[in-house]
């Protein structure tokens, strides 16, 4: 089998950020894959299942509710390998294309108190695993790259 274009990446230079993973297309249509890496691969421990989860619910109910990106959000979920998640988008998009969303929707997660989305049981198949105050910590450092990040930050290394 062919190693498919993920397991491409150098791992071993890859930085917290926002890459474009993948483009595809299907008849006129265009998706956009991003790769929102919040972690430094085989650098820094991972993050705990409970902050990912909610973040995994915070980030699809901020994205597929957005007043412009609501209709282009296809689908925002966490990595296997728990440094990040993945978001694709309709369109032909670049990394600095999002960066707007991608801070909105972090000064979003950061101000959320209480209740989070989607985690009853009614909703949820693991709706206890939740853990909002570490999935603020992880937004937080997320947020301080989205300022301004460098070129390492927004493209894979080559």
């Amino acid at each position: 089998m062919e190693k498919i274009a993920s397991f491409q990446v150098d791992h071993l230079r890859l930085k917290p950020g926002v890459y474009v993973s993948r483009q595809d297309r299907f008849g006129e249509t265009a998706l956009t894959t991003f790769d929102l890496r919040f972690k430094e691969p085989n650098k820094e421990p991972v993050m705990d299942q409970p902050a990912l989860h909610t973040l995994e619910h915070l980030g699809a109910t901020f994205l597929r509710s957005h007043k412009e990106w609501a209709e282009r959000t296809v689908y925002f979920g966490p990595m296997g390998c728990r440094t990040g998640f993945y978001a694709i988008f309709e369109g032909t998009l670049e990394s600095r294309d999002i960066l707007p969303l991608l801070r909105e929707m972090c000064a979003w997660i950061l101000d959320v108190e209480g209740v989070i989305p989607g985690a009853t049981p009614a909703e949820c198949g693991n709706y206890l695993e939740q853990n909002l105050a570490m999935a603020k910590w992880e937004t937080r450092r997320y947020a301080e790259m989205l300022k301004n990040p460098a070129r390492e930050n927004l493209h894979y290394p080559l």
